[in-house]
């Protein structure tokens, strides 16, 4: 069994739209209230850019907007997500838990790689105990690039990984196991494109598929 398997959080643990939606809601509501928007939450735009680093989204939702508002915007949607997850309008995905109990007992270390932010992934972990088998949760927060195979390869050098794979749903994922040696588990899940999902090594369509596997990656 790969000794060490870093997981995405959103779209791949944790389902993003249940409060992606409402957040995202919340925040154009705001900028409409401050005659900063005039048409409709672009809900559509922000699904096909599912994944990349929160600048990143504001540059492509808000592109006539200053660098500060888009700050601003920012720390707002940040904070309307944790209140959706703190009121359990959330939720992870089928057999994480199940999943997780699994990797632990046959001794797999734990690891998440995420390009949500840092205050954001501890509240979906303490929401969900997820650090009864999580070792530690890395946010692209971390590092300067804002390059998940960065991220991974800084997971990889703290704990000294030399086997394992990294499962996710985007081919920032896919692309951060193939930099970094590791194999690449893609999740055929509600943010995944077929044409990324093409390069991972292996795709899935329930996270229960990873114990067999798992088991085959041992052989």
């Amino acid at each position: 069994m790969a000794q060490s398997i870093i997981f995405d959080m959103d779209g791949t643990l944790f389902q993003t739209d249940k409060i992606l939606e409402l957040s995202l809601d919340d925040t154009f509501r705001r900028l409409r209230s401050l005659g900063k928007w005039d048409k409709e939450t672009p809900i559509n735009k922000y699904r096909e850019i599912m994944g990349v680093p929160l600048p990143k989204v504001w540059e492509t939702l808000l592109p006539n907007h200053s660098v500060e508002e888009r700050k601003d915007t920012d720390a707002y949607f940040l904070e309307r997500l944790i209140k959706n997850i703190s009121n359990g309008n959330g939720a992870l995905y089928p057999n994480v838990k199940e999943v997780f109990s699994y990797l632990k007992e046959n001794d797999c270390s734990i690891y998440i790689a995420s390009n949500g932010l840092t205050e954001y992934l501890k509240a979906i972990v303490s929401f969900y105990n997820l650090d009864e088998w999580v070792t530690e949760t890395f946010s692209i927060q971390q590092i300067e690039s804002l390059n998940k195979s960065d991220l991974v390869q800084v997971i990889i050098k703290e704990y000294s990984i030399t086997n394992g794979a990294v499962v996710g749903d985007r081919l920032s994922d896919i692309n951060a196991a193939k930099d970094n040696g590791l194999v690449s588990i893609g999740c055929n899940f509600d943010f995944a494109r077929e044409d990324e999902l093409s390069q991972a090594d292996m795709v899935i369509d329930d996270l229960i598929e990873l114990q067999t596997i798992l088991m085959k990656l041992n052989r």
